[in-house]
């Protein structure tokens, strides 16, 4: 058990800066747009996914920005000494909790969830 939490806090660590590693991505015009717009939302598996309508467009820029993080998280979990979809949940769990009132973020139930000034809903397993 004291093995898991030491891990969970090196991943949680790492998971921090590997979001900083994509947000050079994340700072294109259309993903500010589409995520004010409520049309994207960070989920609890450490990826971006599209809330409600999706459009081609709207589907490839998630599709870019997933793909450039999953090649961080592979990174950084090798590091940790994890696995890609440990890192990815902390990741995830770390995405949510830096939300701000008025983004959209997965619920542990799987649902599409509007941040309001409380704290998000996480799931359990988050460190």
């Amino acid at each position: 058990m004291l093995r898991k939490i030491a891990l969970s806090g090196a991943i949680a660590a790492l998971a921090l800066t590997g979001l900083t590693g994509t947000a050079q991505a994340q700072r294109d015009p259309a993903y500010a747009q589409a995520r004010s717009a409520g049309q994207v939302g960070e989920k609890m598996d450490g990826y971006l996914g599209v809330v409600g309508a999706e459009t081609s467009d709207l589907r490839r820029l998630v599709n870019d920005i997933n793909i450039k993080r999953r090649a961080v998280y592979a990174q950084r979990a090798q590091a940790a000494n994890a696995t890609l979809e440990e890192y990815a949940l902390t990741a995830g769990c770390e995405a949510i909790a830096r939300t701000k009132p008025g983004e959209k973020y997965q619920a542990p139930d799987g649902s599409w969830q509007t941040r309001t000034s409380a704290a998000p809903l996480r799931d359990p397993r988050c460190p």
